[in-house]
């Protein structure tokens, strides 16, 4: 698909359910988020079938629109930033790196997060649909008090420099690049991520988007997951268990077949696939040698 195509922004907004806005203002963000969060699942479902993922726009934009799948944050962010450029807004990638066990900190370009500016003198927002269950609402970017979100609460803080985090325990891979101007991003108190604000370009993220189809050490690669926001909370697919959280209760349902799971992935998703992805044992290159 064109991402200069007028005909692409409408298929893209009947994507997401939503209405062109009369401007890209705070208002017409947050509806243009929220309506992206509940109709785009966020999911890993190319790497267990075989799929290749191309950081290229056109090629996600025939995915995420066309094709009317999901995708992980390289791809949901991309896209977005797609739409939300063609709208009027003004949209700057930025490289993340996730905190995972023990407060370490991931590979640069772990994840792809974006800055919005609108024309109303409000922001800039820190807009990410493309982190799983994550804030709803796009966040102050320059606000560095609590900021309240239906998915909790959430705050954005600046960190130490390089040589103070790397003091903290956080891994030195982790900590090459970081320095005064990178941001922390807490949900309830709970590092999420660490960000760079300096702008990037969809091609620095390759290295990143490979690594987590390919790498034994990526999460992407261990399970298949499939999972949206709901009016009511939250639809995930794990693998065989269909996980249902409303107004806060939690419930597991077990699928016994492949028709079962195949018609989840449709009736929650509408996710139309013709097989199952399947998790296959990636090869640890150097452990046994």
């Amino acid at each position: 698909m064109d991402p200069q195509s007028p005909q692409t922004v409408d298929a893209y907004l009947d994507r997401i359910g939503a209405r062109r806005p009369a401007r890209p203002d705070a208002a017409a963000l947050r509806e243009l988020q929220l309506r992206h969060l509940t109709a785009v699942p966020f999911e890993n479902l190319s790497i267990h079938l075989g799929e290749d993922i191309v950081l290229d726009e056109r090629a996600l934009l025939d995915k995420v629109v066309g094709a009317r799948r999901g995708g992980f944050c390289y791809e949901l962010n991309a896209t977005f930033a797609v739409l939300l450029r063609a709208l009027g807004f003004r949209v700057t990638l930025l490289q993340a790196r996730g905190y995972g066990d023990g407060g370490r900190l991931g590979i640069p370009y772990d994840h792809l997060a974006l800055r919005v500016a609108t024309d109303d003198s409000t922001g800039p927002w820190l807009v990410d649909v493309g982190f799983g269950d994550h804030a709803r609402q796009p966040l102050a970017l320059d606000d560095r008090t609590d900021q309240e979100d239906p998915s909790g609460t959430f705050r954005i803080r600046e960190t130490p420099d390089a040589e103070d985090s790397d003091n903290t325990g956080a891994s030195a891979a982790g900590a090459a690049g970081a320095g005064a101007g990178d941001l922390d991003v807490l949900r309830d108190e709970a590092p999420q991520f660490r960000l760079d604000l300096r702008p990037r370009a969809l091609a620095d993220f390759r290295a990143g988007a490979w690594y987590h189809r390919t790498s034994p050490d990526s999460h992407f690669t261990r399970s298949v997951v499939c999972s949206r926001l709901t009016d009511e909370g939250r639809v995930t697919l794990s693998g065989r268990t269909l996980v249902t959280t409303v107004r806060g209760e939690r419930r597991e349902v077990p699928l016994a077949t492949d028709a079962e799971v195949l018609d989840a992935y449709r009736e929650h998703f509408g996710l139309r696939l013709h097989r199952l992805p399947t998790v296959h044992q990636v090869e640890i290159f150097g452990r046994n040698g």
